[in-house]
């Protein structure tokens, strides 16, 4: 039975926080507002004009979102690089003949230039999505499991009917995930490969 799963990309797949604090960093400059990047990078996963709203007067978020993504893909993307077991979860998958998809509140073009970079070998990649509103495309995909590092994952996953798997590599420990309901909570995706050959094995049993 082959399986296809879900990924999210910010520190799931890729550890983007120092091309994100790059971002901002330059974002401060140009708008001449303080904005601590450190900060920033330690809650990966909310939407951009969410952190926004952190820093500005909501008539400014729009504006500075869209410079915001103007700058990622020059100082961003080439910074990014993959997470440890990244590759190998990725493989493991296909090889057992599964599909991947990454879903993420990336927007799409960035999304897929991260992939890109990284030579992630993914089917299919869905962008500017977060949470429950995540699970529309782990459905139509068929994703049996959805891996995440965020709260926010878990729901995606119950959004989209599949096993919520978490890593603990972006702002929760396994304990919190598990607390806030994970079905498997991971260190790190060098944990995945043995999960996932023994979750395939469960479901070809049934």
């Amino acid at each position: 039975m082959a399986t296809s799963v879900g990924f999210d990309l910010d520190m799931t797949l890729a550890d983007t926080r120092n091309g994100i604090a790059a971002v901002y960093d330059e974002l401060s400059a140009r708008l001449g507002v303080p904005i601590d990047s450190r900060k920033i990078v330690t809650r990966l996963g909310p939407p951009l004009e969410t952190e926004l709203a952190n820093w500005l007067p909501a008539g400014e978020i729009a504006a500075a979102a869209d410079l915001y993504r103007e700058i990622y893909p020059e100082v961003g993307v080439p910074v990014h690089v993959a997470m440890e077991g990244a590759h190998e979860a990725v493989a493991c998958v296909k090889s057992r003949g599964g599909r991947v998809i990454v879903v993420t509140g990336k927007n799409l073009r960035d999304a897929r230039s991260t992939v890109r970079r990284l030579g992630l070998d993914v089917d299919d990649v869905v962008g500017s999505v977060f949470g429950a509103d995540k699970g529309t495309a782990l459905t139509a995909f068929g994703a049996a499991a959805y891996v995440g590092d965020h709260v926010a994952d878990i729901e995606a996953a119950r959004a989209g009917g599949a096993v919520s798997v978490t890593v603990a590599t972006g702002p929760y420990t396994t304990a919190e995930l598990r607390d806030h309901g994970a079905d498997v909570a991971l260190g790190d995706l060098t944990e995945f490969a043995d999960w996932f050959a023994g979750w395939q094995r469960s479901r070809e049993l049934v």
